[in-house]
């Protein structure tokens, strides 16, 4: 979620402000002088079916799939009935699409989406916790480089977080595809916009098929144009999974059917470096799961089948929140999950996909403090520890496998 060093996520709050205020000032000032003559917005359009509306000889949309409402209901945790969960047990999928446009451009390192005419579709360009189309991060580059032309089709994976999240790249950016295979059966672009920098990043794009030599990565400064521009909308504006994405993930990475003799209990470590969201008492956390026959999984040290595998072999979970978990998505029916987080953050990425798997139960425990998060109240501490006694840990595992 937050890109700073681990020593400056506490100053995350602050920075979070002044990114967006930056990028309101250089944008009003970029469009004042240099205009949309470089690839630079000259204004913005909330929903794409606006920007289609604005420009529609160079823009339009195939739809795939109509607007739907997934209902959930409370997981049972500690403090029971989070506020936080409450207010999400009614999720609506946005209408499914894929923007076309002639002449359309990439901008910047997330890939934001601008019209021949310099509007930005912000629905397929869409960035965490900002306030509109104003405070967009593509303007903190008021002059950006001329682009690089494409005189054929381009189709776009990569979006905000998917050049350095597990999670965003799985969630957000692979399942595009889906959305592109029920537009155009069959596509084959002359090039795909997609993250590459990683290992894991390079391993799923290898798993799915997509060829090498028609790769282009964005990055800073990243700017192109297309002669035909292919966007599919987000799957996941709201980190709340729905039943579809995870079938989708799940039928086209499967388990390896050779693995075998894995470990059906897993705890999984985000490691020691503080303010990554590590468990504070993870020594003592540990030492009692081993002793109720869990193994540790330590998810950077292996490669994505291999983490694949692992949880399709489980049958419980215990992990403090973070990116690993997204390989939920791949686990069995009935498996058990128990999410622990900090006061201070929390997500219902994965209380959502475990509720996309049948039979599962899900349980979470979030620490005590003086800063925890409350309705209303911006969640902050997006990287903030988790300070847990091993003896709460241990009573809600008692409980989820009672359940």
């Amino acid at each position: 979620m937050s890109r700073l060093p681990s020593q400056l996520q506490p100053l995350w709050p602050v920075v979070k402000r002044g990114h967006r205020w930056g990028a309101r000032v250089l944008g009003a000032a970029g469009r004042r002088t240099v205009g949309p003559a470089r690839g630079l917005p000259r204004t913005g359009s909330e929903r794409s079916r606006d920007t289609a509306l604005l420009e529609p000889a160079t823009t339009r949309i195939v739809s795939v799939g109509e607007a739907f409402t997934v209902r959930r209901t409370l997981p049972v945790g500690e403090p029971p009935a989070h506020w936080y969960f409450a207010d999400r047990l009614e999720q609506r999928v946005p209408e499914r699409f894929v923007l076309e446009l002639t002449e359309g451009r990439l901008q910047g390192r997330h890939a934001a989406v601008v019209t021949t005419g310099g509007v930005l579709d912000l629905e397929t360009s869409h960035y965490f916790d900002i306030a509109g189309w104003r405070e967009h991060p593509v303007f903190w580059n008021p002059r950006p480089r001329p682009a690089a032309r494409v005189d054929g089709t381009v189709a776009v994976l990569a979006a905000r977080g998917t050049g350095h999240n597990y999670y965003h790249f799985l969630i957000d950016g692979l399942p595009r595809l889906a959305m592109l295979d029920a537009a155009h059966p069959g596509l084959r672009p002359d090039r795909w916009v997609v993250d590459t920098a990683t290992r894991y990043q390079r391993e799923l794009i290898a798993m799915l098929g997509l060829e090498q030599d028609r790769l282009v990565a964005p990055g800073p400064g990243f700017s192109l144009q297309a002669r035909r521009l292919l966007v599919p909308s987000l799957p996941n504006v709201s980190t709340l999974v729905s039943p579809e994405t995870s079938a989708w993930l799940r039928d086209r990475l499967p388990p390896r059917a050779a693995a075998s003799g894995l470990p059906d209990r897993l705890y999984v470590t985000r490691g020691t470096t503080p303010n990554t969201r590590r468990m504070v008492q993870e020594e003592a956390v540990v030492a009692l799961l081993r002793r109720r026959g869990f193994a540790v999984l330590d998810p950077g040290t292996v490669s994505v089948q291999e983490q694949i595998d692992h949880f399709a072999a489980a049958r419980v979970v215990v992990a403090p929140h973070g990116a690993a978990l997204t390989n939920l998505v791949f686990a069995r029916d009935g498996v058990r999950v128990l999410e622990l987080f900090a006061p201070t953050y929390l997500n219902g990425g994965y209380w959502s996909i475990v509720g996309n798997i049948p039979e599962s139960r899900y349980r979470y425990v979030v620490g005590d403090g003086p800063r925890a998060s409350r309705p209303g109240r911006p969640q902050r501490g997006v990287m903030d520890d988790i300070d847990l006694a091993p003896a709460r840990v241990e009573q809600a595992l008692d409980r989820l496998l009672a359940d």
